[in-house]
């Protein structure tokens, strides 16, 4: 028997959590064909089998390819199809549309809003549905897998807008023929931010009709939130996303759940308790989370809700205006007590050359050099850069991610896009996460700090997911199985990207196969775009 390639004698984490194997596995096309267990003194059964190429995996960890279940990358793999950033990271599969953000439904003002990130990122292409998208995408050719939810952002930006609400009978019947026709071309679900325009404006029960309306005892349909808070009102938050769970019959995924803010740090116990009740009454709840204690968002989120209504140009329009800047700056203060908090938040990014310099930089450095208050330098980069800022808040406890990692309905996510090491796509200092989450899991966390076993770990990373996201013949070494696989040396992994330098390399992978082909060849990238388009099953 002839085979494109041969894994010989590497150590196989097969994704299921069991203990690991000393294997070969065989690989033609885009498939496993076979994996031959090592047997007695006899040594691996690879007599007969001829390969076109040939990775001697001895000493090394062979595991399924890692799926990200929260990215980001609806518009960077049409920019920038090589995903450098997770491809080194073992990242073969996506789970994108998170936060109520993806790249289909497209109309009306849904359509005008993406208008300033695709020109951007240099994208020419134009689309409106998921099918018409789809088509360009795949016509680029990408890297890695593609997931997707829909968001339901650009369902309500479609129909209603960006203003503050509330959809009668006729806007709702709209909405739910948008989620049914993203569901019917391969979505896999529904997605909500619930901090950003337009979800904010959302109640529960708009969110409970519309996911009803794919209810279906025999789909894989699921609902992810960024939800309303994941500080002061954390536990609020969790009851809902559990009461749409319940009255919708259908599963639901906190993504990047997290305490933010010292003064909730104490609210894990209960989180926790609200989540696993839920559980035990039949209730399907699961959660993602990266391995970092900052976050990542737009810089406009420090600002009140309402200053949102109606789009990005009333937002301007309220923040240009000084009697409303006036209104905005005390109840930002109001809220906002502590003078160390403008030292926890960073800009990560902005559009202007002339404040290029503040990328990386703490909003109390940049407030000073200004010579103005935390908040008006806050109102004078948004005013600049048009609302297009990015921001990194440190606000999370170490003890309380440990403990979300360690939760064993907990997946990765690194909430980020896939970028690239050169072209446009590295722009600005994003967050570490981009390029380290995945490797910082598996070296920090599992070897270093032995927060639970290898094979527990890659469970996590690999199957774990690929069930809980209805994604079929992945996250699995076994014959049959897609041929997405990782090989690296479990006493090196770990990442090397800092907030200060996040464009650097992990360590420890030398091998990334996707779909039966090398994306990474003793360590170095290949350039292949192997990836495909999975649709909901």
């Amino acid at each position: 028997m002839k085979v494109d390639l041969l894994i010989k004698g590497g150590t196989v984490f097969d994704g299921t959590g069991n203990e690991p194997v000393e294997a070969d596995i065989g690989i033609n096309k885009d498939k496993i064909v076979f994996v031959n267990k090592k047997t007695g003194f006899k040594g691996l059964r690879v007599r007969g089998f001829k390969s076109e190429k040939t990775i001697d995996a001895k000493g090394l960890a062979v595991t399924p390819g890692f799926i990200d279940t929260h990215a980001h990358s609806d518009f960077t793999l049409l920019a920038d199809p090589r995903a450098e950033g997770k491809i080194s990271q073992g990242v073969t599969t996506e789970i994108n549309g998170n936060c109520g953000l993806s790249a289909a439904p497209l109309y009306k003002d849904a359509f005008e809003h993406r208008e300033k990130d695709l020109k951007e990122l240099g994208i020419k292409e134009r689309w409106s549905t998921f099918e018409e998208y789809f088509r360009i995408l795949k016509r680029k050719g990408i890297a890695l897998n593609f997931v997707t939810l829909t968001g339901h952002g650009n369902i309500r930006a479609s129909v209603i807008g960006y203003k503050d609400k509330k959809p009668d009978a006729k806007d709702l019947k709209k909405m739910q023929v948008l989620l049914r026709k993203a569901h019917d071309a391969g979505a896999i679900g529904l997605s909500t931010g619930l901090i950003y325009p337009p979800g904010i404006y959302s109640d529960t029960e708009e969110l409970i009709k519309l996911c009803s309306a794919i209810r279906n005892p025999q789909s894989t349909f699921i609902y992810t939130s960024h939800m309303r808070s994941e500080g002061n009102k954390l536990i609020e938050a969790i009851k809902e996303i559990i009461s749409i769970g319940k009255e919708a019959k259908i599963k639901v995924h906190v993504s990047h759940i997290k305490t933010a803010g010292k003064e909730n740090w104490h609210k894990i116990g209960e989180a926790i308790s609200l989540i696993e009740n839920a559980r035990g009454k039949g209730i399907k709840v699961t959660c993602d989370r990266y391995p970092y204690t900052a976050s990542s968002t737009d810089l406009d989120t420090i600002l009140p809700s309402w200053t949102y209504d109606g789009g990005a140009e009333e937002e301007l329009r309220r923040l240009k205006s000084s009697n409303i800047r006036e209104k905005i700056r005390k109840e930002i203060l109001q809220r906002i007590h502590d003078e160390d908090y403008w030292e926890s938040v960073s800009v990560s990014s902005v559009i202007s050359q002339k404040n290029k310099w503040m990328e990386g930089k703490a909003l109390s450095y940049i407030s000073k050099k200004m010579k103005k208050s935390p908040v008006n330098t806050l109102f004078k980069i948004l005013i600049e850069e048009k609302l297009r800022a990015g921001a990194i808040f440190s606000s999370m406890n170490e003890d309380n991610l440990k403990r979300f990692l360690s939760l064993p309905y907990a997946m990765i996510g690194s909430d980020s896009s896939a970028r690239s090491f050169s072209g446009p796509t590295r722009t600005g200092k994003p967050h570490p996460r981009t390029f380290g989450s995945f490797p910082r899991f598996l070296g920090k966390y599992v070897r270093d700090e032995k927060l639970m076993s290898m094979n527990e770990a890659i469970h996590k990373i690999t199957m774990l997911p690929a069930k809980t996201f209805g994604i079929r013949g992945r996250g699995i070494i076994k014959k049959g199985a897609f041929a997405d696989i990782v090989i690296f040396d479990a006493k090196k992994i770990i990442d090397k990207a800092t907030f200060n330098r996040p464009f650097l390399k992990p360590v420890g992978i030398y091998y990334v196969v996707v779909n039966g082909r090398p994306a990474v060849w003793e360590g170095k990238f290949t350039g292949q775009t192997a990836g495909k388009i999975i649709r909901r099953a």
